[in-house]
């Protein structure tokens, strides 16, 4: 099973909103080098909403090629619509992925019931492990605990990326899942440490995308129940986790990838490039993390 940190990779993009396939490659390498434990491909972070359907099977394919067998590829393949999503499942499976991270439906708003079936069904025709993904803050459509619970018991779901950031429902599914192999990943950096000394499997991070090395060290010590060491790295990165979400994800951590050197500035519409008054908050929260240094 995939546990500690996973980094919900950015896709680099040129200045006119190319997908840039060298960077990519390059950032695949940055995380090699520095430990991160798996790579999610066109999740959120990834903008998939954006891509067509040959980029969005383009950006799987190119980053399982590079990571060559050497971390798991987890595939965002979320869809509000179903036969897509399974579209999505299929190609991923055909290219390699190791496993797949699908979204709760948005703009739908289905009901706790259809979201039961939404997931079953793509497990259903899936050759691949499949993630659940919550995030109510941008789908307006939440998984229920009880529902996770259902859907835990279906063949092929093996676990699921909370960022809803509540902890007490997280304590909660963790205690009632434990023991099951069901896998529980934090999907909110701010929470993820605690999330995982109480018992989380790893962190499906946006921060992870800057600070690598330093989300492998915090992951593994909240993993293996290092209270102390684990607080110690979180509190030097808490100034990033909070401004790496002053704007719309991916929105910051682009522009802290752009400042770092490691893409062009692009992004594509109808998400902007940083606010230039957000500029010095989020260079401070890298300095302060000593990923820059000035």
């Amino acid at each position: 099973m995939i546990t500690g940190s996973i980094v919900a990779l950015a896709t680099p993009m040129k200045i006119n909103g190319d997908i840039d396939w060298d960077a990519l490659r390059r950032l695949v390498h940055f995380h090699l080098d520095n430990g991160t434990d798996a790579i999610v491909a066109a999740g959120t972070t990834g903008e998939p909403t954006t891509m067509s359907f040959a980029e969005h099977f383009d950006v799987i394919r190119t980053v399982v090629e590079e990571v060559n067998g050497r971390i798991p590829v987890i595939a965002g393949t979320g869809s509000n619509n179903t036969s897509e999503a399974v579209e999505l499942v299929r190609y991923a499976s055909e290219v390699g992925a190791d496993c797949c991270l699908t979204v709760a439906p948005y703009y739908n708003k289905p009901t706790q019931e259809g979201l039961y079936r939404h997931f079953k069904a793509i497990a259903e025709s899936s050759d691949l492990p499949v993630i659940l993904y919550n995030v109510p803050g941008r789908t307006c459509s939440d998984i229920y605990n009880e529902t996770v619970l259902r859907l835990a018991e279906v063949d092929k779901i093996i676990g699921l990326k909370d960022a809803t950031g509540n902890l007490e429902r997280a304590e909660d599914l963790i205690a009632r899942l434990k023991g099951s192999g069901f896998m529980l990943y934090s999907g909110d950096d701010a929470t993820a440490c605690d999330f995982m000394l109480m018992g989380g499997h790893g962190d499906i991070s946006v921060t992870a995308n800057v600070a690598p090395r330093a989300m492998y060290e915090l992951c593994s010590a909240a993993v293996a129940g290092d209270s102390d060491r684990a607080h110690q790295i979180n509190t030097r990165l808490m100034p990033l986790h909070t401004n790496l979400g002053i704007e719309s994800n991916p929105i910051p951590v682009k522009w802290a990838l752009y400042r770092m050197g490691h893409i062009e500035p692009g992004i594509r519409l109808p998400l902007t490039w940083l606010s230039e008054k957000y500029h010095s908050t989020v260079s401070e929260a890298l300095q302060l993390a000593g990923l820059i240094d000035d």
